[in-house]
Formats: C-alpha cells, structure tokens, sequence
C-alpha cells in the first residue's frame, strides 16, 4: 500500500514504546483464519463491545466486508477514556495498522491529532464532531471524514420518540441517559424533553437545554416542567445498578425511554414488570424479540451495514484516493434513523440488511470504491439508503 512507506518513521518510534501501556486488542478477518495479511489494515476504536448495534456493526465488518474484501480488522476492548483511546491509536500504529474507524468517541480531538501524527487515516462511524471541532479539523490530512446522524439529527431522533409517547397520552415516563455526555446522546434526550411537551431550566429550544444538561452532566428533575412528569432518571454506561431500575420502576411510569442501552441491558426487567419501553438502537435479533413479544414499543435505529460507507472511504484513502468535499474538506454526510412501532415495521428493515446481501453490500460499495469516485458519488449513495 502506498501509504506504508510514509509511516515508517512514526512506527519505529511508536514501535519502542511498551506493549503494557497499551488496551488489549484482538485480531479479526482474514490473519486470524490463518490467511495473508499483506491487505489492507483498519483498527476499530469500541467503546460499546456488549451493545445490539456495536455487536450488529462488528459482525457486518468481520463477516461480511472481512470476507468480500482483502482487508484485516482489529479491534479494541472496550474503551472506557481518551487515554485508552489514545493508547489504542498508538498500538494500531504499531501495528501497520493504515487507518482508524472510530466507534468511541471520549475525545475525538485527541484521537485525530494522534493519527494526524503517526500518519494513519481516521474516520467516525458513529457519531460526529460538533460543527466547532469539524471546522478545526476538516483540512487535517488524515481525517478522512464522518458518516453517521448529525447532532441535529440526533436531537430530532430524540424528539419524535418523545412526540410518540405524548401523542399516545403518556402521562408520565422514565428516561435512561446512556452515557452522558457523550454528544449523541445528550443531543437525544434533550430531544425526547421537547417531545415529551417539557422545558428544561425554562429553555425549550435545542442549545439552551443540551448546554444545560452538558453543564449538569445529565438531567436534574427538579429542572423538567411540562405536560409529560418524568418521575425518574438514570444513567450509566451498564453500571446503572438493579436497586436503582427497580426505584424507577417504583414509581409507575407509563413508559420508559432511552436514548440508547436499554434493549441491552433493561429488556427482561421491563418485560416483567410490564412497562412500555423505547430505545435509539439497531435492528437486530435480540431487538426484533423484544418488539414481537415485549414490551418494546417504539425503536429509532440503524442497519448494521449503515457503516459501510466509512469503509468504502477508508479504503479509497489508503489507495491513494483520498475523497474531499467540494470545498477539499473532510466528508461530512448525516444519516437518519429508521423507526418501527411493530413487528412489521421491524422486519422491512431488518430482514433486508440480514445475510449474504446487506443494504450496503459488495456490489453497491464498489460503485464508492475506485480512483475515480468523486465525493458526489459518496454522498449520493449514503443519502439514497
């Protein structure tokens, strides 16, 4: 590969670096089956190894792109700061690894000024910068670019499961905030406050409150007034203990929603205990159970194969076709959501991103991979899907 040669320097000096301050990692793809490692290499940056859409996204990239493409992947443990994530990028490094996808998002500054210096492509697949970082970084060399929901996008997400709820008459709900502050879902529950008919510290509107709930790191109830009562918080990043569901549950909410997790950790209990729930996730098996024979009402998600775009841009970057935008900044394409209320609804999407032929699949990725692709033809396939 072409870049290999540019990074040699970089990788000695990372190469004397010792193995013990680095996060664990474990190869996938073709070198872990024993085959050729002389294609391409991409490390993945997870900050969420048990969640239905990180598992969704890994097994899309590990069985299905692994398989179609001459490409090894590598991903992290679980991430849980900006010094694990930085640490990893080092480690890929390396490696010889020639490009980062980015699943974890503790400090995405940091991590595109580490590949910046040790030469390695960057890009995210879920979540993107806020429009300040963007700008700071579009014209980076390595940063190849983002494809996922927008901030915006994520705060209407979050808005219209909140309107689904009032206009079904709820009157008063739960609400699980993943991991604020992660943006996304911070960008999400300010949302679902809005949905709901809520003000937050008196605000109404998207910046007043998302500023607001960073500043508080998470949601005060005192601060929540409306024609929806959110009779209980919770957050957590699975750690969220079974005492404090159960005094959610306690307290009778008509429903539950979350910004994302729940259907990963909470499904079984709210079943139980009979309570409607709602997520922003991914379709998925283990999702599809919940809404066909749960209590799972509403789900916001995306397909597995929704990262393929950022592969397709990876890959023409390490071949030496680096995709800009018009003006010959960093790709910056949103996604939004697809959402079913019922087993029908679910299965459209799921079954059509399921097996040998993905939504994003070999045939339609290689119309985005090549010398000639133009950021016109990536943009083009991402908002057709």
């Amino acid at each position: 590969m072409k870049k290999r040669l540019t990074k040699i320097l970089s990788l000695l000096v990372v190469g004397a670096m010792t193995a013990a301050t680095f996060v664990g990692c474990g190869s996938t793809g073709k070198e872990a089956d024993g085959g050729s490692s002389d294609g391409a290499k991409i490390g993945v940056l997870v900050a969420d190894v048990s969640g239905e859409e990180a598992q969704g996204f890994r097994n899309y990239y590990e069985k299905y792109i692994a398989e179609n493409y001459d490409v090894e992947f590598t991903y992290t443990d679980a991430l849980e700061s900006a010094e694990d994530e930085k640490a990893a990028i080092e480690k890929f490094a390396s490696q010889g690894c020639d490009a980062i996808i980015s699943l974890s998002s503790s400090d995405r500054a940091q991590q595109i000024e580490t590949c910046e210096k040790y030469g390695v492509y960057y890009a995210i697949a879920s979540g993107v910068l806020d429009s300040e970082q963007y700008e700071t970084y579009k014209g980076y060399e390595h940063f190849v670019g983002q494809v996922g929901p927008s901030n915006e996008t994520e705060f209407e997400a979050g808005k219209e499961m909140g309107e689904y709820f009032k206009k079904q008459g709820t009157k008063s709900v739960a609400i699980y905030g993943a991991f604020i502050p992660n943006p996304m879902h911070v960008y999400r529950a300010a949302g679902v406050l809005v949905g709901l008919g809520c003000t937050y510290g008196g605000a109404s509107d998207m910046d007043a409150i998302v500023g607001q709930i960073f500043a508080d790191q998470g949601i005060t109830l005192s601060k929540v007034a409306g024609d929806t009562q959110v009779v209980a918080y919770l957050q957590g990043y699975g750690d969220t203990t079974t005492d404090e569901l159960n005094a959610a549950i306690q307290k009778n909410p008509e429903a539950f929603i979350s910004v994302g997790m729940a259907t990963t950790f909470f499904t079984q209990t709210l079943n139980e205990a009979g309570i409607q729930f709602s997520d922003i996730d991914s379709f998925t098996e283990a999702n599809g159970a919940a809404i066909k024979d749960g209590k799972l009402v509403y789900l916001a998600g995306k397909y597995s194969s929704s990262i393929g775009p950022v592969f397709a841009l990876v890959m023409n970057a390490i071949n030496g076709n680096v995709i800009r935008d018009e003006d010959g900044n960093a790709v910056s394409v949103s996604q939004g959501y697809l959402v079913a209320t019922d087993a029908d609804s679910f299965d459209s999407f799921y079954l059509s991103d399921k097996g040998t032929n993905p939504i994003f699949s070999k045939d339609v990725l290689d119309t985005v991979i090549g010398d000639d692709v133009t950021f016109a033809d990536v943009k083009a396939l991402i908002e057709s899907k």
